[in-house]
């Protein structure tokens, strides 16, 4: 019987049909599918629906002394450990609440229990939360269920819109602030503490607290000295790239800006403001229209609102209309916003009928000062970070909210 050699291919045909392997397998995932991808890092949170709860505490713990030459040692048993806080932490290294998007129910760990010879039960740490200078806390309340309350569900399924707000309880705006969200339970006690002179061999001990939990909605306003404001394209993200170091994104079509943008501006002699770039308003803002009614919250803090507007009417539009119409917008959303301070900043100023028309806005508006710029030619921005060194010189500096006064806000999703 005559045995057939068999022949190996060679190097270059196993490297080929290696290849041609490679070329036809299907991956085994969708890398869309992939929590890492890069639209995460995109999206901005400014309110969110939360469900903290603080531990409980440790088990207090039934024990006898046993040892050598000891008889009725008595009772040993040691208290439970403290369950863990839920804190918030400001901190100005976190600019928006997106972490509180993938992780909406905050849990701190239970305290342990206690042990023999009168060991206490390790005490939880506390589970601190990272917020942004300027965070907002509501106390939100939902008709829950008792199944619900047990499985420690975030948002009732049955019950999403029918929650309602009872409270603010603190505003956020220093950084490292903190502020004690839920208190963990305290440690049960242990059979140490129930024995007596007719009570020798206690077995009795109780369990530990539950800590306090409750739904709460976390709500940023941005903290900036000063807020841009104005209609889609009239140039507020190209002006604040050229008096500041932020870069945000600048593009030939409306709505670029989709959150709010802070920009540090350097005045001689150390001094620093900050200015915020408000995503642009349109007509009907207040009822919800655009973007802006999102976030028009965002410059409720601001302490002068500067109004950029398109001086050139490049756009086949009216800058006095809609200076007229910007201001009818934040006072329809908030009366006393509108007696904050502002000033004008007339950009466009190298496109042509931007003199003429400077002429008739300043007529128009001769109590306002106004700041004449082109934000893309850089022309006028010494002078205009003189002006905001002065306008901002005469408004003190803003306070933090009452926790007493609850100001009128939604809870819908």
């Amino acid at each position: 019987m005559v045995a057939l050699k068999k022949e190996m291919p060679s190097k270059k045909k196993r490297l080929g049909l290696t290849v041609d392997f490679c070329k036809r397998a299907k991956p085994s995932y969708s890398p869309v599918a992939l929590p890492w991808t890069s639209y995460n890092q995109s999206v901005f949170i400014d309110r969110i629906k939360v469900f903290a709860q603080a531990g409980k505490g440790g088990r207090g713990c039934v024990s006898f002394r046993r040892e050598k030459f000891v008889p009725k040692g008595g009772p040993d048993g040691g208290d439970g450990g403290r369950g863990g806080d839920v804190i918030l932490r400001a901190d100005r290294h976190v600019d928006n609440l997106s972490n509180f998007f993938y992780e909406p129910i905050i849990k701190a760990k239970n305290g342990g229990h206690g042990m023999g010879k009168k060991m206490h039960g390790r005490s939880a740490s506390p589970m601190i939360v990272k917020v942004p200078v300027g965070t907002i806390v509501w106390q939100a309340e939902y008709p829950t269920s008792n199944e619900t309350a047990r499985d420690g569900l975030a948002e009732p399924p049955s019950t999403a819109h029918q929650a309602s707000i009872s409270a603010l309880l603190v505003d956020l705006t220093c950084d490292g602030k903190e502020f004690v969200l839920c208190r963990g339970g305290t440690g049960g006690k242990g059979n140490v503490h129930f024995k007596s002179s007719q009570n020798r061999a206690p077995r009795q001990y109780t369990e530990g607290e539950e800590g306090e939990q409750g739904h709460f909605l976390l709500e940023l306003r941005t903290i900036a000295d000063a807020g841009l404001v104005g209609y889609p394209n009239a140039g507020k993200s190209t002006l604040l790239r050229k008096i500041s170091a932020a870069r945000p994104k600048v593009a030939a079509y409306p709505f670029t800006t989709l959150h709010p943008i802070i920009g540090v501006v350097e005045f001689p002699d150390y001094c620093r403001a900050t200015i915020a770039d408000i995503p642009g308003l349109i007509e009907g803002a207040h009822r919800g229209l655009g973007l802006g009614h999102e976030f028009l919250r965002h410059i409720t803090r601001c302490r002068i609102l500067l109004f950029v507007v398109d001086i050139a009417g490049s756009e086949s539009r009216n800058p006095i209309e809609d200076l007229a119409n910007l201001r009818r917008e934040i006072d329809l959303y908030d009366p006393a916003l509108s007696k904050r301070p502002w000033y004008i900043i007339a950009n466009k100023m190298d496109l042509p009928a931007a003199r003429e028309n400077l002429e008739a806005l300043q007529h128009r508006f001769s109590t306002i000062e106004t700041a004449a710029v082109s934000a893309q030619t850089r022309q006028g921005m010494e002078s205009l970070s003189k002006k905001l060194e002065k306008w901002l010189a005469k408004v003190p500096q803003p306070q933090a909210i009452n926790p007493g006064k609850t100001d009128a806000i939604s809870f819908g999703n």
